[in-house]
């Protein structure tokens, strides 16, 4: 049961007559409340920066931006956006409270036709989509620019993170905009001190960051961004300064409202503070915990403004038992498997991307340390020092996620590859589940990325044992670079492989018999639909072999020809966009053999942009689900249907 505070309640908080500060605050630890329900309702989301934002952008809409005024279609409106992303379940609480979105949106976080788990502007309110780290002073500088150009009213305001300046980009965008003299454009920093899951200071610290931005040519100030009174007289005193960008940073602390996110955990290795609130959905216990801390300061505040209390829903947890200890993580086996080979390779060297505990590194983090690099939040640093390691025949194996190292880095892995030095790059999150963030994570691009490269293997496992091998090849055995791409979230079975299967660079294995069609995927969440389209298939009759084809870029000619030898009808499962993949490999390979004679080839790859929503959501919205295949790949519309008529048949039919 989710039940979020009413928008007449914030109706009736904006129009009551007391102290502005006390209403403020009431206001903001009421959509706090909300943001718990709906990341907990959503069962991801990130809490520490909605809650660390949620003051400033309390202020900013309910004082500051013009946008109710003159509407949100007008050129003359304010804009606001934030770049870091990470805050946006806070931003949609505030909709809510403002009538800009309804109640089952909110309440449909990270859901199909819900709300996306990044900013996304086909949602009614958001300026901008949020994209890899660092891009936001950079868009709102073009609209700033744009603004001056079209001689139009309004200001352009843009949250950032303090871990994401980090990023190159946001160095480049603080010296342009200082020099181009965009004066209607405000960075605000989310100043909370942690990112991912660390200090800044202790991954890649950023300060003195006023001293800093100061000497770009902006006019900056701190402040304490949770003192509505500072944040008014700040806001006020900058409509002074018009002739060049302003910047606050405003001192938050990260989980503001709850007291036990507001604290860091300290981990028993080398003293590192770790922050365990930055997403993901909260425990049943920590849930009940926050909604009655905030009902207790929402009561509180209440009193104190004199206000008849605030009708607060009761919300009970759901109960569900978690079946973890069933699920397989490939990343582990990863983890794992890094930690062994360093044991005979003093060469293996890691690079991080602010993603340790992510990409299940944080093993190696602790008996490594002295072999583990954390970059931090740039990508693009991240991967030309890797390229400088290779160089001086150290083995880099480089980490994050896939959506930000095969295109945010793309140039600096183009000038690597042509140096002829190996360097394994590992892209984690890749494919299209799950699929609760948005596209700005779903990586279906990253082959096609990669496989512009000359000197580059690219494999995904299916399962852990498969995994290990894999990296156990690309750090050993490999002569040139590697990309390795590998699911983040448990893999919805544990694939089983053939007992006599060898891992052998450009063979697959065949995890199904059928001569009726033949389907190549890879990694084990399209595998796993694919078994599931097997198993509708065979109870019609209709024979289909599943192939795990880990090599998504060498394949062996023999091989493929002699086992695509007997089926008109070939189909690619992609985890990937359906141009770039495996399917295109596979498509050159078969006509260099001069075998696609009479034969049909199909690619299942995507052909759109990735949606948002659970994983059957959006698998099914794809039609890429075990039933959809098993229709797509027989013909047959109704497959259940079809099932039953032949039971019914075999049933009647005289013994």
């Amino acid at each position: 049961m989710y039940n979020l505070i009413n928008k007449t309640e914030f109706d009736r908080v904006r129009t009551f007559e007391g102290t502005w500060t006390t209403k403020m605050q009431l206001f903001a630890d009421m959509c706090r409340y909300n943001t718990l329900v709906a990341v907990k309702k959503a069962g991801s989301g990130h809490l520490g920066s909605s809650l660390s934002a949620m003051d400033i952008t309390t202020y900013l809409y309910l004082n500051e931006l013009n946008v109710f005024k003159v509407g949100f279609e007008s050129e003359d409106r304010d804009i606001y956006f934030s770049s870091k992303g990470h805050d946006v379940p806070g931003l949609y609480s505030i909709f809510y409270a403002l009538g800009i979105t309804p109640e089952e949106k909110l309440l449909g976080l990270r859901r199909l036709n819900g709300l996306d788990g990044h900013p996304e502007v086909r949602q009614p309110g958001i300026e901008a989509s949020t994209g890899s780290l660092g891009m936001g002073i950079s868009k709102g500088k073009g609209m700033a620019w744009a603004k001056s150009y079209k001689n139009k009213k309004g200001h352009v305001y843009v949250l950032t993170g303090d871990g994401e300046f980090q990023e190159g980009q946001i160095y480049e965008s603080l010296q342009a905009a200082a020099h181009q003299g965009i004066g209607n454009l405000t960075a605000i920093m989310d100043h909370n001190k942690y990112q991912t899951d660390m200090l800044v200071k202790d991954v890649n610290n950023i300060e003195d960051v006023v001293d800093k931005v100061s000497a770009f040519g902006w006019h900056v100030v701190k402040i304490d961004g949770h003192d509505y009174n500072e944040l008014q007289k700040t806001f006020s005193e900058l409509k002074n300064v018009t002739d060049k960008p302003k910047m606050i940073v405003a001192d938050t602390i990260k989980g503001r409202g709850v007291s036990f996110m507001e604290r860091p955990e300290v981990e028993t290795f080398a003293d590192k503070t770790l922050y365990k609130w930055h997403s993901g959905a909260p425990d049943d216990e920590s849930y009940v915990k926050g909604l009655v801390e905030l009902t207790e300061k929402i009561n509180e505040l209440t009193d104190e403004l004199g206000i008849e209390n605030i009708d607060i829903p009761q919300n009970k947890t759901e109960g569900k038992i978690s079946s973890k200890g069933k699920m397989e993580f490939v990343t582990e086996a990863y983890g794992d498997a890094l930690c062994e080979i360093a044991k005979t390779n003093d060469k293996l060297v890691l690079l991080d991307g602010d993603l340790s505990a992510d990409c299940k590194l944080r093993k190696f983090e602790k008996m490594y340390p002295d072999r583990f690099i954390e970059n931090g939040i740039a990508e693009q640093d991240m991967v030309s020092m890797a390229g400088g390691l290779a160089r001086m025949e150290l083995i880099p194996v480089v980490n994050t996620f896939a959506s930000f190292l095969a295109a945010r880095a793309n140039e600096q892995i183009y000038n690597n590859a042509g140096e002829q030095t190996k360097i394994i790059y590992t892209c984690h999150f890749s494919g299209i589940i799950p699929a609760g963030p948005g596209k700005s994570h779903q990586s279906v691009r990253d082959i096609s990325l990669f496989g512009a490269l000359p000197n580059v293997t690219i494999i995904q496992p299916c399962n852990g044992e498969e995994t290990k091998w894999a990296t156990e090849y690309c750090v050993n055995e490999a002569e040139e670079n590697c990309m390795l791409r590998l699911v983040i979230g448990p893999s919805p079975e544990r694939i089983q492989l053939p007992g006599n299967y060898k891992f052998k660079v450009g063979f697959g294995a065949e995890l199904t018999d059928g001569n009726d069609a033949i389907l190549f995927g890879y990694g084990p969440v399209m595998l796993h639909e694919a078994l599931l389209a097997a198993d509708y298939l065979n109870k019609i009759g209709f024979g289909l072999k599943v192939i795990n084809m880990p090599w998504l870029n060498k394949i062996d000619k023999e091989w493929l020809t002699d086992v695509v030898n007997d089926h008109k009808k070939i189909f690619v499962l992609e985890d990937h966009s359906a141009v770039g993949g495996l399917g295109d490999r596979l498509l050159n390979t078969l006509k260099e053999a001069e075998i696609l004679d009479n034969k049909e080839f199909i690619n299942l790859g995507l052909q759109v942009y990735p949606e948002c929503g659970t994983p059957w959501e959006v698998l099914d919205y794809h039609k890429l689900d075990g039933k959809s295949l098993a229709q797509r790949i027989s013909g047959v519309e109704d497959i259940e249907e079809e099932e039953k008529i032949k039971q019914k048949y075999t049933e009647e039919a005289p013994q």
